[in-house]
């Protein structure tokens, strides 16, 4: 009983610290084909900062969206604060549709969004080749 009882109270003190610890990526995001109910894997996606003092994007990042449509790995967290700012991801469907020999609307879908603490944000979209859909998810 004092073996469980110490094993126990060693393990509290790392149950703290995981609730603690600032999530790994800060930003993800994912893309559903709900023309198809699949996910959309190879969309190239950018993510840029805006710098409000010069008015202009900075492109922090380019990726492609994996098997699943996913891209778990945006934005890296440095600390429980985050980076906060305005944010814009490029979505390029483009190619996407036409790999699939489909027509689209939209060659790019651009989503611009404020990211306020050190909080996880998860911002997906919804896609058919004449429209699209986003919120923020978990």
């Amino acid at each position: 009983m004092k073996i469980l009882l110490a094993c126990l109270l060693s393990v509290l003190p790392l149950l703290g610290l995981a609730q603690a610890t600032p999530p790994k990526n800060q930003l993800s995001t994912h893309i559903l084909d709900i023309s198809t109910g699949q996910p959309a894997p190879g969309v190239t996606v950018s993510l840029h900062r805006y710098n409000t003092a010069q008015k202009t994007w900075t492109t922090v990042a380019e990726k492609k969206t994996d098997a699943a449509g996913r891209i778990p790995d945006f934005l890296p967290s440095s600390s429980a604060t985050g980076a906060p700012g305005t944010y814009k991801l490029t979505f390029v469907t483009q190619p996407y549709f036409e790999s699939k020999k489909q027509q689209s609307f939209y060659p790019f879908i651009e989503i611009v969004f404020e990211i306020k603490d050190g909080a996880h944000y998860h911002v997906p979209i919804t896609l058919s080749p004449y429209g699209y859909s986003t919120y923020r998810g978990s």
